[in-house]
């Protein structure tokens, strides 16, 4: 099953405008970025989408479960897709809010979801990217959801790292150029340290696009720290 395209988004729930209130316009730029990499990711004409997204647990989510953004302040549900038959509201954040990104697109594909294990190991999460398309038969194009170091600055989440900005720089750099080996080798330790939460998802990337062989481009479309969190927004095609 052909892989024809990839896309990574950030997570922040501020993404969704009702929700950041008054503060929605700081985002407008990664908001328009996010929505151009998955036209970008569509005009690739997949057949389906699959989305992987950190989480507590490695585990696989059916078309009608569903996510909320209740815990964050908005009395919102957000169905991955199927909304004619019963599911679940069980996804993770990352892959809320990536189905959030798609729902927001308009698409009516067909996807899945997927979510890896915040700690799983690199060779776990590169065995997981390798694996998963492998029950599927349609072109396929992944959307990756996963936010970096969170220690940029004195008022980030996890206040400041002088590591921080070399770690997210590695990060932009592998993105931009379509380096499998470089996020393969991002240390889950000082990920975990950093506050990285993409770490994992980036590797399923890697995994998945490795096993699909042949030749690839990125593109980094925004790249940011806004909050002391890094964003970035990218797209992968084969060339």
């Amino acid at each position: 099953m052909p892989l024809v395209a990839a896309a990574v988004c950030p997570h922040p729930p501020l993404l969704v405008p009702e929700l950041a209130g008054a503060a929605a316009p700081e985002l407008d730029e990664l908001r328009a970025a996010a929505d151009a990499a998955v036209a970008r990711l569509l005009a690739a004409e997949p057949e389906a989408l699959l989305l992987v997204g950190g989480g507590p647990a490695s585990r696989r989510f059916h078309a009608a479960d569903s996510g909320s953004l209740r815990r964050y302040g908005l009395d919102r549900t957000v169905r991955l897709w199927k909304v004619s038959c019963s599911g679940a509201e069980v996804l993770p954040l990352s892959l809320t809010i990536g189905a959030w990104l798609l729902n927001r697109s308009g698409t009516e594909l067909p996807r899945l979801a997927r979510s890896v294990a915040v700690d799983a190991t690199p060779a776990e999460a590169v065995e997981l990217g390798a694996a998963l398309l492998a029950d599927l038969d349609h072109r396929c194009a992944l959307l990756v959801l996963g936010d970096g170091s969170a220690c940029r600055g004195v008022r980030a989440p996890g206040y400041d790292d002088p590591r921080a900005e070399a770690y997210d720089e590695g990060v932009a750099a592998a993105l931009a150029g379509a380096d499998v080996d470089a996020l393969r080798g991002l240390d889950p330790v000082l990920s975990a340290e950093l506050g990285a939460a993409g770490r994992a998802a980036w590797q399923v990337l890697a995994g998945a696009v490795g096993a699909a062989g042949g030749h690839w481009r990125g593109e980094l479309s925004h790249h940011r720290a806004p909050y002391g969190v890094a964003y970035f927004v990218a797209n992968w095609e084969r060339s």
